[in-house]
């Protein structure tokens, strides 16, 4: 997650309340999602940015996850995603995301 996000992340946090607050991420690999969800639960893994040492604990979910997925009425869903949730690997991005939700995410 770029500079400019964590801080528009934070700055959401700080206005609304982290419990208010829910990220939807859409990384193409597990790795990848797992890194931004780490930092918008636990801080900045990286240590680069605003959110380095800050723990917001927000819930955090990939698109690709059925909790997501049932969210989005189906024809927008295949419009938009379908097509990309064929090439990727959705078991590990859930795999991924699952484990930061249990470990670090206080607002399920």
């Amino acid at each position: 997650m770029d500079l400019e996000n964590q801080k528009r992340v934070k700055d959401f946090a700080d206005e609304y309340g982290a419990e208010n607050l829910v990220v939807v991420l859409g990384a193409a690999e597990g790795e990848a999602a797992g890194l931004a969800a780490e930092t918008v639960t636990a801080g900045d893994p990286t240590f680069a940015g605003p959110l380095t040492g800050v723990q917001l604990g927000l819930t955090v979910y990939h698109v690709c996850e059925p909790e997501m997925k049932e969210e989005f009425d189906e024809a927008v869903y295949d419009e938009q995603v379908s097509m990309m949730e064929m090439v990727l690997d959705v078991d590990d991005i859930v795999s991924e995301m699952s484990s930061i939700r249990d470990e670090f995410c206080k607002y399920l």
